[in-house]
């Protein structure tokens, strides 16, 4: 047993270090044009008011909500989508694809509106990203999108609107 653990831990290394490396330049969320964010000063009970329960819990908890449960799946109408906590543009619904998921996901973000941090939560690093102006958690990126990038931000749907053109 103590044999399988050893390797699980080296293959779980190895997916951290691999994962590391793809980390999209972003904006450090903790500083830069967003660092005196009056977004920042909000208490929690005013997030939970405004928010609501679901997107609430997503975005100041990084929870996730269940797949295949968010309208914003079948949305193709041109527009962007922006921050649900405070409407900051995040993705241009050009960029916007069927990965199959059951989450909203895009190949391409704006860069410099969001940050993102290593999540070990479930065991292994993944890279979480956030709107850069009021730190709404918003997904994961993974390395397994389509070209050009090769990136796929998987959102959550509560954690965006979306603002037709």
């Amino acid at each position: 047993m103590d044999a399988l653990f050893d390797r699980r831990s080296v293959l779980l290394g190895g997916v951290a270090v691999a994962l590391s490396g793809c980390a999209p330049e972003a904006a450090d969320a903790s500083e830069g044009q967003w660092a005196n964010s009056p977004f920042r000063r909000i208490s929690d009970a005013e997030w939970k008011r405004r928010l609501g329960e679901a997107s609430w819990r997503v975005l100041r908890y990084e929870g996730t909500e269940q797949p295949f449960s968010s309208p914003l799946n079948d949305e193709h109408r041109r527009g962007v989508f922006v921050c649900q906590g405070c409407a900051l543009p995040l993705f241009q619904s050009a960029w916007k694809y069927d990965s199959g998921t059951g989450w909203p996901s895009f190949f391409r973000v704006i860069e410099a509106n969001i940050g993102t941090k290593t999540d070990r939560r479930i065991g292994i690093a993944r890279i979480e990203y956030h709107c850069a102006r009021c730190l709404g958690h918003q997904g994961h990126l993974f390395m397994d999108g389509p070209p050009p990038t090769g990136r796929r931000y998987c959102n959550n749907g509560v954690a965006l609107r979306f603002q037709p053109a």
